[in-house]
């Protein structure tokens, strides 16, 4: 599902309009990232837990030189999935 279809099928579900959905649906993910870029965890009871991850620095190697070149520290998205989502699945 992508997200044209995610909003397609919550306009029908809400009985909203297709404008207002995608502004609905835009707005949660605005709203998650905001809250992942201050470092906040966004807890969706009975769906799951977004939060953020650090990868650390690393060293690597260019696979055409065999170079050894320097990975800067990273922060990652990172979803866990709640017992609600885990029970529909199974």
């Amino acid at each position: 599902m992508n997200k044209n279809e995610l909003i397609d099928a919550v306009a029908k579900r809400s009985g909203l309009s297709k404008a207002d959905t995608s502004k609905a649906v835009d707005g949660v993910f605005e709203e998650i990232t905001n809250s992942l870029k201050q470092g906040d965890e966004v807890r969706l009871v009975g769906f799951g837990t977004f939060s953020v991850a650090t990868r650390a620095a690393s060293e690597g190697r260019n696979p055409r030189t065999g170079e050894r070149i320097q990975i800067p520290q990273t922060n990652q998205p990172k979803f866990k999935a709640g017992k609600g989502l885990k029970d529909a699945l199974n």
